[in-house]
């Protein structure tokens, strides 16, 4: 008889650079949720990351990728390594709270159709970070692009990152934030993992797209509870991150863009190299970006 996620193992592929002492704590919350088999991929830390998690749990394995191959790639060559039906995907800085592995096992077990979940993701302060988005049409996307600067409220930006849902209930997406999610091993293979064009952001928004692309839905979990710290490893390379984003949206918009759409390429480019320079004034002036 085929095992339901209730009952099926789950393994977690933590990926780090140097966000050593937010690394124990993840790997900790892990534990609490009965993952017993955990690898950490790191991306060339050299912060004591391999020491102090061998100190702190030796059952944990830690995956040296020799350089910063960025997320998607090192979570798939970790991936590579686990053993459990579902896979758990996660920042080293997300600490997970009691029952959240449960709760998203739940939603695979009781749609097949779903592929992977996302949970409910906050900030240190409490407050709810926007991880369920839609895929945006162009005129969202640039108003969300650009006002999404100066008024973070505006009506793009609330479609683009679902304000305006109820995010106490389960949902379907169209993506959730690759910060953390539980997805089906058998979905993940299918899909080949992340695309590892994409060396940082909007990788996950291509995974979800492919699955469902594929036939697979995406849902978000509100009764799943993870803590994000946000930018503890980004932010070390501030500049060369907004760059990265930026050329990660524009490869996205490339992949899934066709038909006519497909001339205004050039222009989402010029767009985009635009809205780069507005994000990198702003933190050089202190002002916080929005995504």
């Amino acid at each position: 008889m085929k095992r339901g996620p209730s009952a099926a193992k789950v393994s977690a592929v933590v990926v780090n650079y140097k966000a050593r002492d937010h690394l124990l704590e993840c790997v900790r919350s892990l534990r609490a949720e009965s993952v017993d088999d955990v690898v950490v991929a790191d991306n060339d830390s050299r912060d004591g990351s391999q020491a102090a998690l061998a100190a702190s749990d030796a059952d944990a394995r830690f995956l040296a990728t020799g350089a910063n191959l960025g997320y998607g790639t090192a979570a798939n060559r970790a991936a590579t390594l686990t053993v459990g039906d579902l896979l758990l995907v996660c920042n080293s800085d997300v600490v997970l709270e009691p029952g959240a592995v449960k709760a998203m096992a739940a939603v695979l077990e009781t749609d097949r159709r779903v592929a992977l979940v996302g949970p409910r993701v906050e900030n240190l302060d409490g407050t709810l970070y926007p991880s369920p988005r839609t895929f945006p049409d162009l005129g969202v996307a640039l108003g969300h692009a650009f006002l999404g600067q100066v008024a973070p409220r505006n009506r793009f930006t609330r479609r683009y990152r679902m304000l305006d849902w109820d995010h106490a209930r389960t949902i379907d997406a169209d993506w959730v934030s690759g910060s953390c999610f539980l997805v089906r091993r058998e979905a993940w293979v299918a899909l080949g993992g992340f695309d590892e064009a994409y060396f940082m952001y909007a990788e996950d928004v291509d995974l979800c797209w492919r699955a469902k692309r594929a036939g697979w839905k995406v849902a978000f979990e509100p009764a799943a509870r993870v803590m994000h710290a946000q930018g503890i490893s980004t932010d070390l390379r501030p500049y060369r991150m907004i760059v990265e984003h930026h050329r990660s949206l524009l490869r996205f918009w490339r992949r899934t863009t066709t038909g006519p759409r497909a001339a205004l390429v050039p222009v989402v480019a010029v767009g985009l190299v635009v809205r780069a320079a507005m994000v990198c004034a702003q933190r050089a002036l202190g002002v916080s970006r929005a995504r």
